[in-house]
């Protein structure tokens, strides 16, 4: 009799320790879906958004490369996680994917007021904040996010990547400098930032691509030839493309050390390259790369997700 009592016990206990971890929360229990997740972050007292693309192939079990794509003014994650190309790259590359959203500003630029104006806090400005506006601290939002993304994924800190295209672009390189050591490489498309800037906390590799239409959104201009690419770089009164290559390179040959003698390379039919190295010894990593592309006016160019991770991947975090 008493053998069967405590049977009875053991049989209560068995079903009592099964009923509670059904009901528990299973710490292992992954907090996204394969595919499109939306994710708030509370960062100074708001809340801001992100995306993330989960590629079927995640299994968590091995560390995961990241890459941030910054969308441009007036844009969001939403629309760049649509309309990049970068989830189609996550996908097929097994990576994950991360699409933040600006701040909506009312800004005034050029003269013009502008409410509900989704912006990128990256110096130098072309637009100020209406009155009564506060300009939200972007470098903490997405050092935020790379926090949530530990929480979330099995992620290699050593292989974080960025691209920004236009005000995400210039976000990019602000990036470049206050967080390089915590992106691998970044790509800047379309825009970057020039003038003072804080010495960089590591010098990374960094991409800039330009389209030899390009004049700014909506902006117009005679197209900048393809073998014009030495020139845009080294000519300060250039009105090419606003002289704008001039100044970007300029900013990071100051700033990053570079040999300001650049190698030429590419297919003026398609991409002319310009390479910078590093001006001191045994510093591999301190490369500047500008490309000029053909046809292309103020756009993230069709394709450009593909050949951006192919060149992203060359590099690792030390």
């Amino acid at each position: 009799m008493k053998t069967f009592s405590i049977l009875i016990l053991a049989v209560i206990i068995a079903i009592f320790s099964s009923c509670n971890k059904e009901n528990s929360a299973d710490p292992q229990t992954p907090t996204y879906v394969k595919g499109k997740n939306r994710f708030i972050v509370k960062v100074d007292g708001d809340d801001r958004e992100y995306f993330v693309h989960v590629p079927n192939g995640y299994a968590g079990s091995s560390p995961t490369p990241v890459v941030f794509m910054l969308h441009g003014t007036n844009g969001n994650g939403a629309d760049f996680y649509t309309n990049s190309g970068w989830k189609e790259v996550g996908e097929t590359e097994n990576i994950i994917t991360v699409f933040p959203s600006s701040w909506k500003y009312c800004i005034t630029e050029n003269g013009q007021t502008f409410p509900n104006t989704e912006k990128w806090n990256a110096l130098p400005l072309n637009w100020a904040p209406c009155a009564g506006e506060t300009v939200r601290d972007d470098i903490k939002f997405l050092k935020s996010i790379i926090a949530e993304l530990n929480s979330k994924f099995n992620i290699d800190s050593k292989r974080i990547y960025l691209v920004g295209f236009s005000n995400g672009g210039t976000m990019a390189s602000k990036c470049s400098y206050e967080m390089s050591d915590i992106f691998a490489a970044i790509v800047e498309s379309a825009s970057s930032s020039f003038g003072l800037q804080p010495n960089p906390l590591r010098k990374l590799p960094i991409l800039l691509q330009r389209g030899n239409e390009d004049y700014g959104p909506g902006g117009t201009g005679p197209t900048a030839p393809m073998t014009s690419l030495s020139t845009l770089l080294t000519d300060s009164s250039t009105t090419l493309l606003q002289g704008q290559l001039y100044k970007f390179s300029q900013t990071n040959v100051y700033y990053f050390g570079l040999n300001p003698n650049f190698t030429i390379s590419g297919d003026v039919n398609s991409v002319v390259k310009a390479t910078y190295t590093s001006n001191t010894p045994n510093e591999p990593l301190n490369v500047y790369t500008v490309a000029l592309i053909k046809g292309l006016k103020h756009a993230y160019p069709t394709g450009a997700a593909a050949s951006n991770w192919a060149w992203l991947k060359l590099y690792t975090l030390p």
